[in-house]
């Protein structure tokens, strides 16, 4: 495993994780919004057979609020840079003839909508359209292309969120199943993804959604 990010300090802890649980990893300091940066660091490396786009951002307020500097941010991560480090990847994939899985995390919000989160959901239905096209070009190379799209997941960073329990009941109160989801059940569907268990997957949305979606 190969991890990107541009704290260094966080990316050796994780790798210190994956060695302990018997894993191998390296990872690379990179900012992946920047993509000439992307093209060199990736380019000198050697193919990967795997990728899992999950950086994202977002800021929501409602559309009246939405500042230059949101748009300019949440774009450039959660879409601009998806397509930087894909374009990266699947070059690598063609020119050395190999199949792989390029697994985009999305979210519920990019089959949906939801109050405050017009460009938040705008970036993700971005991701949903570049998959499905993205799946149809490269298929005929054994290369597919999926997203994950999960409800909202309890962790570190959104722990304070939900702590306001009238947010946190207005959550829970439209995932069937009653609850936020773990990390854990993310990590299932990304092996899944990634592994020969999913060789007849390209072009489709795996939802992570408790239910939210089921209307």
């Amino acid at each position: 495993v190969t991890l990107l990010a541009r704290s260094q300090r966080e990316l050796q802890q994780s790798c210190s994780q994956i060695a302990a649980a018997g894993g191998v990893c390296d990872y690379l300091v990179l900012d992946v919004t920047d993509s000439c940066a992307v093209r060199q660091r990736l380019q000198a490396c050697e193919p990967f057979e795997v990728l899992v786009n999950n950086a994202g951002l977002n800021r929501p307020k409602p559309l009246v609020d939405i500042t230059d500097e949101d748009i300019d941010a949440i774009l450039d991560l959660n879409v601009k840079a998806a397509f930087y480090v894909t374009r990266v990847i699947v070059k690598g994939l063609l020119d050395a003839g190999l199949s792989g899985s390029i697994i985009n995390i999305s979210s519920q919000m990019g089959r949906v909508g939801s109050p405050r989160r017009s460009l938040y959901c705008a970036s993700k239905h971005a991701i949903e359209g570049m998959s499905k096209a993205l799946a149809w070009e490269v298929g005929h190379a054994g290369i597919r292309v999926n997203t994950v799209c999960p409800t909202f997941i309890e962790t570190a960073m959104t722990r304070g969120m939900f702590e306001d329990s009238a947010f946190r009941g207005w959550v829970t109160d439209r995932i069937a199943l009653g609850r936020l989801g773990r990390i854990e059940e993310v990590m299932g569907a990304i092996v899944f993804l990634a592994s020969d268990a999913s060789s007849l997957v390209t072009g489709s949305a795996l939802m992570l959604d408790g239910g939210w979606t089921a209307v």
